[in-house]
């Protein structure tokens, strides 16, 4: 889906908050992000076109952040940090045991990621960013079927109005 008249006048308020187009490139990508749920290739396109620059780069600052999604995902995103303090405390135990137990379940993706700076919480997780830990696999299994069934509500996965699904 692309971006609609007033998602146009949004992007043209953001860009005019900084001095450099370029700046705005992270919010943009968010209001990208809170319209489709992912950042699509065109939304890519047409955010370098409105920055003067090149979709690789808009891409490559994409892919650089784990909280912007460049494929569809599901209703809730599980980042399990794999990180030194995670690692030492089961983080990888952790991410495999949700990775087997949502293997195929395409309302939650499981990805692992490098620190959600929740060392003193290890095992750590985030689900569509609030944290949770320390926490094994039944713990988080737990919170997670918790959103599922609407006794704890998502944000969306950029935090905005998008609103969950």
């Amino acid at each position: 889906m692309g971006f609609t008249d007033e998602d146009r006048v949004r992007a043209r308020a953001i860009i005019d908050r900084y001095p450099h187009a370029k700046s705005a490139m992270l919010p943009l990508l968010l209001l990208a992000q809170d319209r489709d749920g992912w950042v699509t290739p065109e939304a890519m396109e047409e955010i370098a076109v409105w920055l003067g620059t090149t979709p690789a780069l808009v891409l490559g600052t994409c892919s650089f952040y784990t909280m912007l999604k460049r494929e569809p995902v599901g209703d809730l995103v599980v980042s399990v940090c794999t990180n030194i303090a995670c690692l030492v405390n089961r983080g990888p135990e952790l991410l495999d045991g949700l990775r087997s137990r949502y293997e195929g379940d395409t309302a939650i993706m499981v990805e692992e990621v490098e620190c959600i700076a929740a060392c003193d919480r290890a095992p750590a997780i985030q689900i569509n960013y609030e944290y949770y830990g320390p926490v094994d696999t039944t713990a988080a299994v737990d919170i997670i079927e918790q959103y599922r069934s609407g006794a704890l509500q998502a944000r969306t996965i950029s935090g905005s109005s998008r609103g969950a699904k």
